[in-house]
């Protein structure tokens, strides 16, 4: 019977499983199962439809194999920042709430009023800001002090699911970073911060160990395997938060950017050293090889194409093409995507902003300011993270369900001067899991099984017009009035 190993990218959306030739890396199978929607303001999800979809996915897949094989070995890359509770029996305490659930924005404000930017930057690489762990423990003291009173574990959501599958509290350093008291530089928690801003006690029983990038977290316990349909015994890896994980599925290398045109947008890089940005805008946070991965998450994507197509009445592909259709002028129309607020800059009761009309505008011009617009927004991420140094001259990479864009692709490539490429890695984050999996059974490194899983190149694009001439001023113009507090 053939080995493979299991690649999990439990998402906000759903739970994607991917099962991979251990030797090759070759996809065998693949299954996917919805997880209950949310809508913010309020975002959240009971841990244990996590399981059920984890559950379902890995039927699916496991029916799905051309030829028997045996799972070896199991990653799980899962949403960041979420945050789960349980008590002293392992009972989850309430649903998790989400990255995306902006109801503890208050005590976010509150953390940066006692410290200052620049102070929470310095500890722990990226600013209170209502996605981030450490806020919603603050919201749960304030809210509902009787849920914080039954924390035994605190976990994000790989955790818990790797607590799922092998009843270690354990974590890795890439999702740590990302809780708002975890400092990457020194490998420390910090539950002096959670004493401070959430409450007075013993915080440090409840934190996970912090597994090394190599490190196993355990193996699969029998009910785990029973439910799954899959070994008792499997070895189970560190895991690490989505975006993460996928740059590993995609073959991030030192000198590329990563464009993830999602839900949200957000822009990585490869840094060996960590980074520390005050302005908030540069997560810090560290990668599942030993290394960081500084990223800017912006909060508006590919909604605000979703949007423009709704509102032009046509489909994605249609939309794409009015784009690429539309002329490349000094004057055309520019849209600040700011629709649902922003998260970089921080800019959360922003309304997105179009000038640049006359009376000749077209669908053509509609469309490509929608593409732009996004695309400015990651592009300036990519920037900032120039500023301090990370190494560029690399590929472009683009990934997530905007790649599937030709008009994206191509805005990418014109205001990034380099080649803008897409790779076999649609399920990029699951696929991460499984190059981490694999690293495991073989004793490598990730970092190496990363290059030697190195996924194929589907479509390159080089670029075509200068786009930055003009329109860049005008972008950074109309969202200044943003950042100045004008909304309409």
């Amino acid at each position: 019977m053939s080995a493979v190993v299991m690649g999990v990218d439990s998402s906000t959306q759903s739970c994607t499983v991917e099962l991979r030739d251990v030797t090759t890396g070759a996809l065998r199978a693949q299954g996917r199962a919805a997880h209950p929607r949310t809508s913010p303001p309020v975002s959240e999800q009971h841990p244990d439809s996590w399981w059920e979809a984890l559950v379902a996915a890995t039927h699916q897949a496991l029916a799905a194999l051309d030829r028997p094989a045996e799972v070896v070995a199991v990653s799980v890359g899962a949403q960041c920042h979420g945050l789960v509770v349980t008590d002293a029996g392992g009972e989850v305490v309430r649903p998790a709430k989400l990255w995306n659930d902006t109801t503890s924005g208050a005590q976010a404000r509150s953390m940066l009023d006692a410290r200052g930017a620049a102070w929470w930057a310095n500890q722990v690489g990226l600013l209170p800001s209502a996605a981030i762990t450490i806020t919603k423990l603050a919201w749960l003291a304030e809210h509902e002090p009787a849920s914080l009173a039954r924390a035994h574990r605190l976990h994000v959501p790989h955790d818990w699911l790797t607590f799922r599958l092998t009843g270690e509290h354990v974590t890795d350093r890439s999702d740590a970073s990302g809780t708002g008291y975890y400092s990457s530089d020194t490998g420390r928690w910090r539950p002096d911060l959670l004493e401070e801003f959430v409450g007075g006690r013993d915080w440090a029983p409840a934190l996970p160990h912090v597994l090394q990038p190599e490190e196993a977290a355990g193996r699969v316990t029998d009910e785990a395997a029973a439910a799954l349909g899959i070994p008792a015994g499997a070895l189970v890896g560190p895991g690490g938060g989505d975006q993460h994980l996928a740059a590993q599925g995609i073959g991030l290398r030192p000198g590329d950017r990563a464009y993830s045109l999602g839900t949200s947008g957000v822009v990585i890089a490869h840094s060996e050293g960590p980074v520390h940005d005050v302005s908030g805008e540069i997560d810090g946070v560290a990668d599942v090889t030993g290394h960081w991965l500084p990223l800017v998450c912006t909060l508006n994507a590919t909604k605000v194409t979703d949007t423009v197509a709704a509102l032009l009445a046509v489909d994605h592909g249609t939309l794409g093409e009015l784009a690429l259709a539309a002329p490349v002028t000094p004057d055309r129309p520019v849209l600040a995507a700011y629709l649902d607020g922003e998260r970089s800059p921080r800019l959360p009761h922003a309304r997105g902003m179009l000038a640049g009309l006359t009376g000749d505008l077209t669908r053509e011009q509609l469309a490509l300011a929608a593409v732009e617009g996004v695309v400015l927004g990651l592009w300036r991420g990519a920037r900032r993270i120039a500023d301090f140094g990370v190494p560029g001259g690399g590929r472009s990479i683009v990934l997530g369900g905007g790649s599937r864009s030709a008009a994206y692709r191509q805005v990418v490539a014109d205001l990034s001067g380099s080649d803008t490429v897409t790779v076999d890695a649609p399920e990029a984050t699951a696929r991460g899991a499984a190059v981490q999996a694999a690293a495991l059974v073989h004793g490598e490194t990730v970092a190496d099984m990363t290059r030697r899983w190195e996924p194929a190149t589907v479509t390159t694009d080089h670029p075509r017009d200068d786009r930055a001439a003009g329109l860049v001023e005008r972008y950074e113009r109309l969202a200044s009035l943003q950042a100045d507090g004008t909304t309409f």
